[in-house]
């Protein structure tokens, strides 16, 4: 009788023992959600993955943009410089023109006064149309010597207010050529992260037990 109580306390507990020894219930549980919050990784990973792409065209697309920018400024800039040098041009033979004007101003002057003291009545009458032909032309050359000053001031403008913006265009560029590189190194390390995470799940898969067919 005591043998067989024996041998059946011991069969009891082996059996408890190898029980202990196997999976249990709980594990199977955690190897798969191990294995869920894997997919979920590689999902948002791939979300990252796919928004950083997309915000490397945008700032690809950016920096195209403001280089075209620059490149129409700097065109701008450059007519701006031929229009305020052939602006500075009229102003310097407008100003030659007023100075010729005054100097025959003054001489057709002088000859009226040398006219006036010999008495010659035809050459007195000669001075004075010349006078008034000087007079004429001075005061159609001045109007012009003084547009010529705004057009050279407002060149002047023109030309600070792009070369601002070229300044400005250059800031961008530099700036797109960053969020690019900043970007990229987002792009790659998404990669990275999905393929670590692709990693862990084909570890997961292979330390999780297989499942029991029913």
């Amino acid at each position: 009788m005591r043998p067989t109580l024996l041998s059946t306390i011991l069969f009891v507990a082996a059996s408890v023992a190898a029980f202990g020894q196997t999976t249990s219930p709980s594990d199977v549980p955690q190897d798969q959600k191990d294995i869920q919050q894997d997919r979920r990784d590689i999902r948002n990973d791939g979300r990252d993955l796919r928004q950083d792409q997309r915000d490397v065209r945008n700032d690809r697309a950016d920096l195209n943009q403001d280089r075209r920018d620059r490149n129409q400024d700097a065109r701008d800039v450059r007519q701006d410089q031929r229009d305020l040098n052939r602006d500075r041009a009229d102003r310097n033979q407008d100003a030659r023109d007023v100075r010729q004007d005054q100097g025959d101003l003054n001489r057709d002057r002088a000859d009226l006064r040398r006219d006036e003291q010999s008495g010659n009545t035809a050459d007195i009458a000669r001075d004075r149309r010349d006078i008034n032909h000087d007079r004429t032309d001075l005061r159609a050359d001045r109007p012009d010597l003084r547009a010529d000053q705004r057009d050279i001031n407002h060149d002047r403008r023109d030309l600070s207010s792009d070369r601002k913006d070229l300044r400005a265009d250059q800031r961008d560029i530099n700036k797109d050529r960053r969020d690019v590189r900043r970007d990229r190194r987002d792009v790659r390390a998404d990669r990275r992260d999905l393929r670590k995470d692709r990693h862990d799940l084909k570890a997961d898969r292979r330390a999780a037990p297989p499942r029991a067919h029913r």
